[in-house]
C-alpha cells in the first residue's frame, strides 16, 4: 500500500499492472489507499460457495464442432 506512494515506484507497479507506459500508475497517486481499505472493509462476500464452472453438454458439442 505505502508503494505507490514512493515516486520510484511508478515503474514497479506500471510492470505489476501491465501498463505500456510508466506515467500510466500515475492516475494511482491521487487515490487515498485508506479510504478505499476503509470501503472495502465494509463490503461482505458473496453468500456463494465457490464451485468449479461445469458447462453444460450443449456448449460441449458446440465447442467440439469448432
Amino acid at each position: 500500500m505505502k508503494l505507490i506512494r514512493q515516486p520510484s515506484s511508478r515503474a514497479v507497479i506500471a510492470i505489476w499492472l501491465g501498463h505500456e507506459s510508466v506515467e500510466s500508475p500515475q492516475t494511482y497517486v491521487p487515490a487515498d489507499i485508506q479510504i478505499k481499505e476503509r470501503a472495502m472493509a465494509k463490503t461482505a462476500p458473496v453468500a456463494v460457495s465457490p464451485s468449479r464452472y461445469r458447462p453444460n453438454d450443449e456448449l460441449l458439442a458446440f465447442l467440439e464442432g469448432l
